[in-house]
């Protein structure tokens, strides 16, 4: 559980008041003393993350938040980097001390939660410093509220249990693969090793379906493009090949036509976005010229090299598609722009590096904006001509 990536955790972030007891209420929920606790306002500056196993539920992020009733020019950018974690949560905790329950900023960060279709629980702190009626009058106004006291750890199990559950209800995340194919099935992964694939270890989305595959009794090979040719001779009745998107033309030489193929790509298109929303954002590239803006959005943050898909080898094959010089950006990580209206086209990573939601948000966001984005796995599919053949595995 402890190895298990951020990307594959559900993230659950905390927010509230400045001195709402944030931080004390992450420490009693997980334990430890992970966040800072101070009496003095503000102590919380930038976001704090830690991944823990949350049982029975499982691997989990907790993301502690800077108060957002922060003041001054520092204040602000705490509050609206606090908020921008919005983007990347699964369900949030609102805490408000009960000596200090304010209702504009609740109600504002109310609706902020369900703006991203963000689950979330009403957590009131800091219960063992007021009276039993003072409480009452305060339970009869916040009715699914629930009473803590983080400092005497008082009804931290009970929120534990109320938090696994809601998370519970809100369904397990689908597999990658194991959906698709039937138990037994047998799935030949290619990876080139270039020089963008790192030195002794096999990439994540790689790692992550040759899990999915154990998962589900799903037989998985793993080979090089150049050992392809003679791994199909050794393997009888292949399912499915699923290769590194910068091969797909290669691999597609390769492959017999009886036999399905897609890339890691295109599956997490579907695993960690919205497949048709990025089928459909291919139908901008007929009008992409000179004039078109395109965003390539990585989720990770790596050095570059010559043989780099996302800011050489797709800039480069777009330009020679379409025959027109076309202007790139490019974005890492959570460094995702708010404003999209001056792109024609966002093209993103397979998103191995971010959460579900993240993907989901970013999608939702260029619906929104009316700009159309499609994915890496898909879109050299698209210029290699063979897209139809490598979605034919989701029966689209």
């Amino acid at each position: 559980m402890n190895n298990t990536p951020n990307a594959n955790r559900k993230h659950i972030a905390i927010y509230g008041k400045r001195n709402a007891g944030k931080s004390s209420l992450l420490n009693a929920i997980i334990g430890q003393d992970i966040s800072l606790v101070s009496s003095v306002k503000g102590t919380t500056t930038d976001p704090v993350t830690k991944a823990i196993e949350l049982i029975p539920l499982g691997p989990v992020v907790f993301i502690d938040t800077a108060g957002i009733d922060d003041k001054g020019e520092l204040g602000e950018l705490r509050v609206k980097k606090s908020l921008k974690i919005l983007q990347r949560t699964d369900f949030a905790i609102y805490v408000t001390d009960i000596k200090d329950i304010e209702d504009s900023y609740y109600k504002e960060t109310i609706m902020n939660f369900k703006k991203y279709n963000i689950p979330y629980i009403t957590v009131i702190n800091k219960i063992d410093t007021v009276t039993e009626e003072v409480l009452e009058q305060v339970r009869s106004k916040f009715k699914d509220a629930i009473f803590v006291s983080a400092l005497k750890e008082e009804n931290i199990l009970f929120l534990k249990d109320v938090l696994i559950k809601r998370i519970q209800e809100d369904g397990e995340e689908k597999p990658i693969i194991g959906d698709l194919l039937r138990y037994d099935s047998k799935v030949v992964m290619v990876v080139p090793i270039d020089s963008e694939a790192p030195k002794g270890r096999i990439i994540l989305p790689q790692v992550q379906l040759i899990r999915d595959c154990l998962d589900n009794g799903i037989k998985s090979y793993v080979v090089r493009d150049t050992e392809l040719q003679s791994a199909l001779e050794d393997i009888k009745d292949v399912d499915l090949v699923v290769t590194d998107s910068q091969a797909f033309k290669r691999v597609n030489e390769i492959v017999p036509r009886d036999i399905k193929l897609t890339s890691f790509s295109i599956l997490f298109a579907r695993y960690k976005g919205e497949l048709g929303v990025f089928l459909d954002g291919i139908s901008k590239i007929k009008d992409l010229n000179e004039n078109s803006k395109i965003l390539i959005s990585e989720s990770c943050t790596h050095n570059h090299s010559h043989e780099d898909i996302g800011r050489v080898k797709i800039p480069m094959m777009l330009r020679e598609h379409t025959g027109k010089n076309l202007k790139f950006d490019f974005k890492m990580g959570h460094d995702f722009p708010e404003d999209i209206s001056e792109y024609d086209l966002v093209i993103h990573c397979g998103a191995c590096m971010v959460n579900r939601k993240t993907m989901l948000t970013r999608i939702d966001f260029c619906k929104k904006n009316k700009v159309n984005i499609t994915n890496y796995g898909v879109l050299l599919a698209h210029l290699t001509g063979i897209l139809d053949r490598s979605i034919e595995i989701f029966n689209i």
